[in-house]
C-alpha cells in the first residue's frame, strides 16, 4: 500500500493525544515527525506529552521534536479543558524516548525542501496554534512548494467561539500566525467549530471504543471522560467535541465530509474580536476563495471510522 508522508503538528491535549492514537494505527499514513508548540500547555508539557503518547502508541519510532514556546506577538494561552499535566491528569510513565536536538520549525523547513527535491510534497496535519508552520513561513517562504496541503482544526465561522465570544482556541492563541498562514498560498483544509460541534463524543461512544481498544483502554477511557463537557445546553447531549482527531478522520476519510470554499480573514488587531476566522462566502471581498471550509461531518461514519482504528490496539 502506498502511505502518504505526512507531519502532525500538535498541542497534547487530550483531543491531541485521541487523534495521535488514531493517525498511529491508521496503516494509510507515513508519520514522518510530529512537531510540537506552546498551546493547550506550555511546551515543556506539550512535548512531554507528545513522547508520552508515542510511547503508549508504541511509535517511538516517530520523531518528536520542540518547536516555537510561545505565540509570535501575544502573551501564551494556554487551554481550559485539559486538566494540570494536558492530559487529562490520566496517570502516564515518565517518557523514555527522548526529543529530537533539531528545532521543530527547522525540521518542518528541511523535510519541505527535501519534498519540493524529490517531487513528493507533504501533508501537514495540524492540531494546535499556527505558530510552529507561520515561522517556517516567515523563514523560508518558498517551503510552500513542499507542501500538498494543510489540515488544521481551528476557527468558528456560522458556530460561535469556545475561548470568546467570536473565536476558537486555536486562532485565538497565535492570531498572527494564522494571519500568516492564512494569507500564504498554501493549499488549506479547515475544521472549525462548526465540523467539530457536529461530532459529540458522549459516554455511550467511550463505552464502545474502551471496550475494543486493548491495552490502551484504561488511559483512553479516562482521557475521554475528561473531555466530557457536561454541557447538554451547547452540544445537546453529554460529552464533548471531538475536535482535533477530525484531522485524522478528513486525511483518512475525506469522502465523509463536506467543504464550502471561502476567502478567509483572521483578525489580529482587535482585542474584542481577537482570532476570528472570518469567510466572505459570497465574494464581498473581491478576494479569490483561498480555503475549503469543512461544514458537514457524516458523524456516524466518523465514529465507525475510530471505531476501526482504536480497534486495532487489541491483542497489541
Amino acid at each position: 500500500m502506498k502511505t502518504l508522508p505526512v507531519i502532525i503538528d500538535c498541542d497534547p491535549g487530550i483531543d491531541d493525544a485521541i487523534a495521535l492514537l488514531s493517525a498511529f494505527v491508521a496503516p494509510q499514513l507515513n508519520i514522518i515527525g510530529i512537531c510540537t508548540v506552546c498551546g493547550n500547555q506550555p511546551l515543556a508539557n506539550t512535548l512531554r506529552n507528545a513522547l508520552q503518547i508515542t510511547e503508549l502508541g508504541y511509535r517511538m519510532d516517530i520523531p518528536v521534536f520542540a518547536g516555537c514556546h510561545q505565540p509570535m506577538l501575544r502573551a501564551p494561552l494556554h487551554g481550559q479543558f485539559h486538566g494540570e499535566n494536558g492530559l487529562g491528569n490520566t496517570a502516564f510513565p515518565a517518557p523514555k524516548k527522548l526529543p529530537e536536538t533539531q528545532h521543530a520549525v527547522n525540521f518542518l523547513i528541511d523535510r519541505c525542501e527535501q519534498a519540493i527535491a524529490d517531487n513528493q510534497p507533504l501533508t501537514l496535519c495540524v492540531l494546535g496554534p499556527l505558530t510552529n508552520l507561520a515561522t517556517a513561513l516567515r523563514i523560508k517562504p518558498h517551503i510552500a512548494a513542499g507542501i500538498s496541503c494543510v489540515v488544521l482544526m481551528g476557527g468558528a465561522y456560522r458556530e460561535a467561539g469556545n475561548r470568546t465570544m467570536t473565536s476558537e482556541f486555536n486562532m485565538l492563541a497565535d492570531p498572527h500566525a494564522a494571519h500568516i498562514v492564512f494569507s500564504s498560498p498554501l493549499n488549506i483544509t479547515v475544521l472549525p467549530l462548526d465540523a467539530t460541534h457536529q461530532v459529540i463524543l458522549t459516554p455511550e461512544h467511550v463505552a464502545k471504543f474502551v471496550k475494543v481498544s486493548g491495552r490502551i483502554s484504561a488511559q483512553l477511557g479516562e482521557l475521554m471522560a475528561f473531555w466530557d463537557r457536561n454541557d447538554v445546553r451547547r452540544y445537546g447531549s453529554r460529552g464533548g467535541p471531538l475536535h482535533d482527531p477530525l484531522v485524522i478522520a478528513y486525511v483518512l476519510a475525506p469522502e465523509l465530509f463536506g467543504t464550502e470554499k471561502a476567502r478567509v480573514f483572521i483578525e489580529h488587531n482587535s482585542e474584542l474580536c481577537m482570532g476570528q476566522t472570518v469567510a466572505d462566502w459570497y465574494g464581498k471581498s473581491g478576494e479569490t476563495p483561498n480555503v475549503d471550509i469543512v461544514t458537514r461531518v457524516d458523524a456516524n461514519k466518523v465514529f465507525a471510522l475510530f471505531y476501526e482504528l482504536l480497534s486495532r490496539y487489541a491483542g497489541k
